[in-house]
């Protein structure tokens, strides 16, 4: 399994995923600063490695900041990664659980508190690692037996600290013995699906057919889709889910044509301080992705959109599968439940 991101002699170690699949790059990131921009600019992406990445960019921050005025420098630090990307809610959850063991510890010298905060922050990498497993075992009696599965952009792996969550849903149900393959959508402008899942895919002998964005429809009505199965960035308490801009399109086809639609994700990716989807934020990424590839333009001299997400109804979403179990509609009772359920076995 790919070693996505890691905390390796003082410094946050990570894949470079825009160099991926061609080349497979290592960057280490020294500051808070590098990793705030290793966040912004998708060396690392997917809304739970984002949040390792958040809480290892605190631990390596406090771990370079002087004594004095600690309190103000944590506030930077905070605010500097939380300004990176703003539809990912794990971002923000990993910053505000990094901040509340700050807050309690406040006072100690600060090689305890730089100790605690690299402990805790490693703490939140394994931690993932475990839901994950266990967001698969959870969702893989939901994958059709001789079917394919349809998956939109990457939530595998490099998604993630480890595992995956919709890969790691599709793992388990392969670990289980289940005859499935796997259709990629290439997933425009980025590619995480071209360059990423079919990637990961491949290295785990996972038998995959990548198709473009537009295809997905043809080969549901054809009948060859069994399911789908995304990540989130974002859930909101009536289960609407932020992913990757195209997974509307994709659930709405799918309910045309009667495939189940899935989601997996932790509960760290639930925000039920929100009613729906749309209060989620959605990201505005540069519009030189979607008019150039590689650096080179592919469009003509116009202008261009990019938003990075789009939301998908919660009328559309068959289940979403956690760590805790999976819930289905009515969405704002059986998440909720899960949002105040125990954690379980879980735990690393």
């Amino acid at each position: 399994m790919v070693e996505t991101i890691q905390w390796l002699d003082g410094a946050v170690v990570m894949i470079d995923q825009t160099r991926l699949p061609l080349e497979e790059r290592m960057v280490t990131c020294r500051t808070y600063q590098e990793v705030a921009a290793a966040i912004k600019d998708m060396i690392v992406r997917g809304a739970p490695a984002i949040g390792v990445a958040a809480a290892m960019g605190v631990a390596l921050g406090v771990a370079e900041a002087a004594e004095a005025d600690l309190d103000a420098q944590v506030e930077t630090i905070c605010r500097t990664l939380a300004r990176t990307r703003p539809t990912a809610v794990n971002l923000f959850w990993a910053i505000d659980r990094m901040k509340a063991l700050y807050a309690s510890l406040r006072g100690r010298p600060i090689a305890e508190i730089r100790r605690a905060l690299i402990e805790e922050a490693l703490r939140v990498r394994e931690e993932d690692i475990a839901i994950c497993r266990a967001i698969g075992r959870n969702g893989a009696p939901l994958v059709v037996e001789g079917k394919t599965v349809l998956t939109h952009c990457n939530a595998g792996a490099l998604a993630t600290a480890g595992y995956g969550t919709a890969l790691g849903v599709i793992r388990a149900a392969v670990e289980a013995g289940k005859r499935i393959d796997v259709f990629a959508d290439e997933t425009r402008p980025f590619l995480q699906g071209a360059r990423l899942t079919a990637w990961e895919l491949e290295q785990d002998g996972i038998p995959t057919t990548l198709i473009t964005d537009n295809m997905a429809g043809h080969f549901m009505k054809a009948g060859r889709i069994g399911c789908v199965v995304v990540g989130a960035d974002r859930i909101a308490a009536n289960g609407d889910v932020a992913n990757k801009i195209g997974t509307y399109s994709v659930a709405v086809l799918a309910k045309e044509n009667n495939v189940p639609f899935y989601v997996a994700a932790p509960i760290s990716t639930l925000d039920m301080s929100i009613a729906s989807g749309e209060e989620i934020p959605i990201e505005e990424r540069s519009p030189e992705e979607v008019t150039h590839l590689a650096g080179t333009r592919v469009a003509a001299n116009v202008s261009a959109a990019h938003p990075a997400f789009d939301v998908t109804p919660a009328r559309f979403i068959a289940a979403i599968i956690t760590e805790r179990g999976v819930a289905r509609a009515p969405f704002d009772e059986s998440l909720r439940s899960l949002a105040n359920a125990e954690s379980g076995n879980v735990q690393p």
